[in-house]
């Protein structure tokens, strides 16, 4: 695997949960795989379960880790090609890519979208500069549009959850069991957010065939029509996710309700992008919310805005798997890492 952007990169997804469960019981196992190989970690915004876990996950694998904060611990990089660089940018990414790839035999990426030109952040135009210039395997770490680890641990905390409370083994791991429902719902936030974990998500449980997926948000927040669909690689089957714009009937009977905000993804009116079209409160995940589902656990990638996208007692409840969910970013990962060892 020489990149890892979408969850068909992945190929058989139940094979990958399998890798994913048996890396968990030993998470030192394939150490081997990376001795004396690094990893570079290029952070263009900030993180925390980012940065830990994937560099947790890499040293579980026996690599070295390099970690560059681009904007605290580099020239500020330029990224846009034609540009006279007379400004504060000293060094272009066309240069600083491959030499970044001098130093290390892998690289993760993570950068955010600018949320003021839908046409460059859907683009990925500094993820797709890494994969076209470095030659090297490439990760994403979050990008503009897509945050796959997170999914994928979302997927991995999930299929946990739901085999506890269900009395089914995640021996020899498989997804032919009753489905689960799943709610993306967005909440109202103070600051304009990127799509990213939101269009991962809807294409993680897309592409898990035990998940029936329902998105929630108020009209004008609807997600690009690319990440709402997912064609499975392997049968050229098609899902598609169910939009509900009532809230109250998409948490009906859900088994999962993961809440995130997003600025306008610029679907319907392009003018709007990266806005923020409300603050309506009443999308706040309460407990009154969480009554409607079927006694549902709640999921959120972190970190979070207490009081606006949740209240304190559903996630301090004893159904809230955030912190499960944080920890399964070393596993998902894990998987990942192992994959491109493999390819070197």
């Amino acid at each position: 695997m020489r990149s890892f952007v979408n969850p068909q990169d992945l190929g058989d997804l139940q094979k990958a949960m399998q890798e994913a469960l048996e890396i968990k019981n030993d998470r030192f196992k394939y150490q081997h795989l990376g001795k004396n190989k690094t990893l570079m970690m290029i952070f263009f915004n900030n993180s925390l379960r980012t940065r830990l876990s994937t560099q947790k996950a890499a040293m579980n694998l026996g690599m070295n880790v390099i970690v560059l904060d681009v904007n605290a611990g580099a020239w500020k990089l330029e990224t846009e090609r034609g540009v006279i660089m007379d400004g504060d940018k000293a060094e272009h990414l066309l240069e600083a890519i491959p030499v970044m790839a001098c130093y290390c035999d892998m690289i993760g990426v993570r950068s955010f979208a600018g949320l003021s030109d839908r046409e460059y952040d859907y683009a990925e135009t500094v993820l797709n500069q890494f994969l076209k210039y470095s030659g090297k395997p490439v990760f994403a770490m979050e990008t503009a549009t897509v945050h796959p680890l997170q999914a994928f641990a979302d997927l991995i905390t999930m299929e946990e959850s739901w085999a506890k409370d269900n009395g089914h083994s995640l021996d020899n791991f498989d997804f032919n069991h009753k489905k689960m429902k799943a709610v993306l719902t967005w909440a109202p936030h103070c600051r304009a957010l990127p799509q990213a974990v939101p269009n991962s998500y809807v294409q993680w449980m897309l592409a898990a065939p035990d998940v029936e997926l329902v998105v929630t948000h108020p009209h004008g927040y609807e997600l690009d029509p690319k990440f709402l669909e997912y064609t499975n690689p392997a049968t050229g089957e098609v899902r598609r996710a169910v939009v509900e714009y009532d809230q109250r009937k998409a948490f009906e009977g859900a088994d999962f309700i993961y809440a995130k905000n997003w600025s306008c993804p610029g679907v319907t009116e392009p003018a709007d992008y990266g806005k923020i079209l409300s603050k309506d409160m009443s999308w706040t995940v309460d407990t009154e919310h969480m009554s409607w589902t079927n006694n549902g656990k709640f999921l959120h990638c972190l970190p979070v805005r207490r009081g606006l996208i949740v209240t304190d007692d559903v996630i301090e409840s004893p159904n809230s798997l955030v912190i499960p969910e944080a920890a399964n970013r070393e596993i998902s990962c894990s998987v990942v890492i192992k994959r491109m060892l493999e390819s070197l």
